[in-house]
């Protein structure tokens, strides 16, 4: 019997130390696919190369908040070399939410939208013909309106995002060559649609002309 006890011991030791092994085994096995899983769904975070350009330190330089852009400006929407009138990309695919800065440039007729640091959405855009001109300088959301109308031309303006107080505002137009506003800026009404989903009261618009590049 004396043998037998000890005999038994090493029994029970070497089978603790069996399920000791296959439990770290596993343990090890989950915290692998938990890692591989954390760093998967930071890939999804993270804005693809794909469909933008990623912005070099001397590109940074040169797209300064003195030409409207934001301060830290990382990449752009790859599009084509010039867009035409009623064209227009969006792609907000792993961009973390946050608050929006537009920007419109009238010289290019190009808006392009903002969120940490990365272009999100741009298109070519209507602006106020000479008699009355678009505004200059940056101005916040003031309100939205959906299925708004004008009052004093009596027309529709499909997801208005007020700038001004006088009622001068970006929203969903016929974006077509000839045609002007008075005084709004006018983008496709599919993305006039996107931009006015995620634009809150509050976010920054700056409208500026750019000099033309020296030849």
């Amino acid at each position: 019997m004396r043998f037998v006890l000890p005999l038994l011991g090493a029994v029970a030791i070497l089978f603790l130390a069996g399920v000791a092994w296959t439990t770290a085994r596993e343990r090890t096995a989950v915290e692998a696919r938990a890692a591989a899983e954390r760093a998967a769904a930071a890939a999804r975070q993270q804005p693809s190369t794909r469909d933008r350009l990623f912005l070099d330190p001397e590109q940074q330089r040169q797209a300064s908040p003195a030409q409207g852009f934001p301060v830290g400006l990382k990449s752009l929407l790859k599009v084509p070399d010039r867009m035409r009138y009623g064209e227009w990309r969006w792609s907000d695919r792993g961009v973390s939410d946050g608050p929006l800065e537009v920007r419109v440039d009238l010289r290019t007729q190009i808006l392009s939208v903002f969120r940490g640091g990365h272009e999100i959405g741009t298109a070519v855009v209507l602006y106020g013909a000479d008699e009355k001109e678009t505004p200059l300088g940056t101005f916040p959301i003031l309100w939205k309106g959906k299925d708004h109308r004008s009052s004093l031309y009596d027309a529709p303006m499909p997801y208005t995002l007020r700038l001004t107080g006088d009622g001068v505002a970006i929203h969903g137009s016929d974006v077509r060559w000839g045609a002007a506003t008075h005084g709004c800026v006018g983008v496709p009404k599919e993305f006039a649609a996107h931009l006015f989903e995620v634009a809150r009261v509050g976010d920054k618009v700056t409208i500026v002309r750019t000099n033309p590049p020296r030849s």
